[in-house]
C-alpha cells in the first residue's frame, strides 16, 4: 500500500486502498437498515448499533478480489473474523474493478471453488452473502478510481465524477434491500488540492460529497453516507492533518443531504510508523493527543453533530513503551471513552506501514494487537457505555511474590467496578476474593508459597456482571530455592498449546520493577525443552517490540538461550520489553513432544510470571529456578 500525507512542506508515506461495479437487483426495503440519531447510529427499531469493525482490502488492487484468498478460503477468513468478535467490514474497492477487462486473480480456486469463473463484482456479491449469513455487516469504501494508486480528488482524467457517481448508484441499487450492506464511504482520503468550504466545484470535497450522497440516497435512502475528512485547504483554517483526518470544516460547512439522519463522518488517524509528526515528540505526549483529536474530528461527536467512525487507524507497535504503541493505545482509549465507531486497519498482513491482525502466514492472529483492541470490542448482544453489561476484562497479568499475587488488567468499556476471583484448580470453581474494585489492579495476600492459584476478573456495572476474563495462574514463593527476588521478572505465554506438533512457540515479556534502567545486552534468557532427537534446530523471532533483528538465539541440548544486541536498548525503570515471539523447529520439521518440557505450560495462554524460564544479568541468575 502507498499513501502520502502533506503537512506544510513535509511529504510522508502512509496507507490507502479501493473498487465500483455493474449489475442490478430488484429494489426493496431493507429488512434492518441504519440511520443516525445525534451522534449515534441506530437500527430500524431505534436500538443503538453495536459494531466491531475491520478493514479487509484487495478489491481495490489489480487482484480485484480480497487479498489472502491465494492462501485460504473466504469462508475460513470470515469465520476467523467472527470468532474474534468482528461484525463490521469496511470493504475497499476501485472503479477499475468494474471495467470489462478487469478479471479477478490471486485466488486459489481449489480452496475457493465457488468463486471460480466469477467477475470481480460477483465475488463481491459472494462476500456480501457469506458475511450476511454470519450476521456481519459491510460498508463499501471507494478507495481509489483505478487499481494503480490513491488519487487526491474523487475523479481523474480516466474516471470522471460522473463515473464515480454512476458506479455508486449501481452499487446502491444492486444491494438495495440487502441489509448486509449498510453504507457508502464515498472516497478514501481526499488530500492535496481537495478543499472544504471553498465553493470551488472542482476541489470542494464537501460539495462533491453532497452530490454523490444525494445521488445514492435517490435510489437507496437506507444507506449511511460516510464522508471522510481531507488533508488541508479548509476554509478559515491554514493547518493540515492526516489524509482523511481533517474534519475541521464540518463546524462551519456541514454536509447537507436530502434524506435526513443518514450522514456519518469518518476520520483516519495514524502514528509515527506511517510518518513522524511534531505532536509525537511533544513533551506532553501522549497526553496531548486527545486535544488534537478533539480539534480535528472528535468535536463532531462530542457536540452531538453526527456520529464519527474512525475508519482507519493502525500500526505495528502496540506496546506501552514505544511511541507508536503509546499512540495506538491512547487512541483506543479515546475511542472507548467517547463511544466512537471504528474499523481497524487492517486484517491484511501485507499492509506495509501497519501490518495486520493476521500475521504473515495469513492464518495466525496477532495476539498483542487483539489484546489492545479488546479494550473497545463491544459484546455483540448489546452495546457498551454502562447501560449494557460490559465486556469481560482483557489483558489480565499476575506477578507472584512472597505469600502474595499482584494482578492487573485492561479496563473494560462501561465498567464501574471489578470482581477478582480465585480458584485452586484450573477452570474453577472460583471464589470471589474481592468485590467493588474501582481500579484495574489488586493484590491478593496471605497465600501459601509454592501453591498454584488461578485467577479471573469480571467487570460490573448497573446492568450486571460480565463473563470472566481469561484465567491466569501464579505460584507465590519465598525463602531458599525460590525465584530470586530481584527487580527483573520474566512473563511467559504459550503461543502454541499443541504439545505434539512440529513447532514450539514460547512468547516472553521481561519486566523491570526496579528504579533504574537495565541494558538488554546484559541479559540472557533461557527456555528449557527437549528436541527429542539429534536434528539441528532452527528458530525465528516472528515479532518483537524491541526489534526482531536485535534478538539472537543459541541452542544447547537442554535449552535455547536468547541474548540481545546493544541496539535493543534498555528496559526503563517500571518498563518492559513488550512481547517477544519465539518460534522453533527441527531441521527436518519432525514433531516434538513437549509434554515433559520443563518450561512448557499450555495453560498459560495469557502472560503470567513464570519461574521455569530463567533470566541472567551479566551471568548471574536474577529470575527463575533452573531445572
Amino acid at each position: 500500500m502507498a499513501k502520502t500525507l502533506l503537512i506544510g512542506s513535509l511529504v510522508i508515506g502512509a496507507v490507502g486502498l479501493g473498487a465500483a461495479g455493474a449489475g442490478t437487483q430488484q429494489a426493496k426495503a431493507a429488512a434492518n437498515y441504519y440511520h443516525t440519531s445525534g451522534n449515534k447510529i441506530v437500527d430500524s427499531a431505534g436500538k443503538p448499533a453495536v459494531f466491531n469493525g475491520i478493514n479487509w482490502f484487495g478489491f481495490e488492487t489489480a487482484n480485484y478480489s480480497p487479498h489472502g484468498l491465494w492462501t485460504r478460503s473466504m469462508d475460513d477468513v470470515l469465520d476467523q473474523m467472527k470468532s474474534h468478535g468482528y461484525n463490521l467490514i469496511r470493504l475497499p474497492y476501485s472503479n477499475q474493478m468494474f471495467d470489462a477487462g478487469s478479471a479477478a486473480n490471486g485466488i486459489d480456486y481449489a480452496k475457493n471453488p465457488d468463486l471460480n469463473g466469477l467477475t470481480p463484482i460477483q465475488i463481491m456479491d459472494k462476500l456480501v452473502d457469506k458475511a450476511g449469513a454470519r450476521g456481519m455487516k459491510i460498508f463499501l469504501d471507494r478507495h481509489r478510481p483505478d487499481s494503480g494508486g490513491q488519487s487526491e480528488l474523487w475523479y481523474t482524467s480516466a474516471y470522471s465524477e460522473q463515473r464515480w457517481i454512476d458506479d455508486w448508484k449501481m452499487l446502491a441499487t444492486r444491494y438495495n434491500g440487502n441489509d448486509t450492506v449498510i453504507g457508502a464511504d464515498l472516497h478514501n482520503e481526499p488530500h492535496g488540492t481537495a478543499s472544504w468550504g471553498t465553493g470551488n466545484q472542482s476541489t470542494d470535497w464537501r460539495l462533491a460529497a453532497e452530490r454523490a450522497g444525494n445521488a445514492i440516497l435517490s435510489v437507496n435512502p437506507n444507506w449511511l453516507i460516510i464522508v471522510e475528512g481531507i488533508e488541508k485547504n479548509v476554509q478559515g483554517f491554514s493547518d493540515g492533518y492526516w489524509w482523511g483526518g481533517n474534519l475541521k470544516g464540518v463546524a462551519n460547512y456541514p454536509v447537507r443531504l436530502n434524506v435526513p439522519n443518514q450522514l456519518v463522518y469518518s476520520a483516519h488517524d495514524y502514528g509515527p510508523g506511517v510518518s513522524n509528526q511534531t505532536w509525537f515528540s511533544d513533551p506532553s505526549f501522549p497526553n496531548n493527543m486527545p486535544g488534537i483529536w478533539d480539534a480535528y474530528w472528535g468535536y463532531i461527536s462530542k457536540q452531538n453533530i453526527a456520529p464519527v467512525i474512525v475508519g482507519e487507524f493502525g500500526g505495528r507497535g502496540v506496546d506501552l513503551t514505544s511511541v507508536e504503541g503509546k499512540w495506538q493505545n491512547k487512541l483506543v482509549d479515546y475511542i472507548g471513552a467517547n463511544n466512537l465507531y471504528w474499523t481497524y486497519w487492517c486484517l491484511n498482513p501485507n499492509s506495509g506501514d501497519t501490518g495486520g491482525l493476521l500475521q504473515d502466514d495469513w492464518t495466525t492472529w496477532n495476539a498483542p494487537k487483539q489484546t489492545m483492541l479488546d479494550k473497545i470490542m463491544q459484546p455483540l448482544s448489546g452495546g457498551g457505555g454502562g447501560t449494557n453489561v460490559p465486556a469481560a476484562p482483557t489483558g489480565l497479568t499476575v506477578t507472584a511474590g512472597d505469600a502474595k499475587v499482584s494482578l492487573s488488567w485492561s479496563a473494560s468499556a462501561g465498567a464501574s467496578t471489578y470482581h477478582v476471583k480465585r480458584a485452586a484448580t484450573s477452570g474453577g470453581p472460583y471464589t470471589t476474593v474481592a468485590t467493588g474494585v474501582a481500579g484495574t489492579s489488586y493484590t491478593d495476600q496471605g497465600l501459601t508459597n509454592g501453591t498454584v492459584y488461578y485467577y479471573a476478573v469480571s467487570a460490573v456495572n448497573s446492568a450486571g456482571e460480565s463473563a470472566n476474563s481469561a484465567a491466569v495462574s501464579a505460584t507465590p514463593a519465598g525463602g531458599r530455592g525460590s525465584t530470586p527476588t530481584g527487580n527483573l521478572v520474566v512473563q511467559y505465554r504459550a503461543g502454541d498449546i499443541n504439545a505434539t506438533d512440529n513447532q514450539i512457540k514460547p512468547f516472553f515479556n521481561i519486566k523491570n520493577n526496579g528504579t533504574t534502567a537495565v541494558n538488554l545486552s546484559d541479559l540472557k534468557l533461557r527456555y528449557y525443552f527437549s528436541k527429542d532427537g539429534s536434528q539441528s534446530m532452527q528458530s525465528w523471532i516472528d515479532w518483537a517490540s524491541i526489534g526482531v533483528a536485535n534478538i539472537q538465539r543459541t541452542f544447547n541440548d537442554a535449552y535455547v538461550e536468547l541474548s540481545f544486541t546493544s541496539a535493543a536498548g534498555s528496559i526503563q525503570a517500571g518498563g518492559q520489553t513488550g512481547e517477544i515471539q519465539l518460534r522453533m523447529a527441527k531441521s527436518d520439521w519432525s514433531n516434538f513432544d513437549e509434554t515433559n518440557d520443563y518450561s512448557f505450560d499450555p495453560t498459560k495462554t495469557a502472560f503470567a510470571d513464570w519461574n521455569k524460564v530463567t533470566l541472567y544479568q551479566n551471568g548471574t541468575l536474577v529470575w527463575g529456578v533452573e531445572p
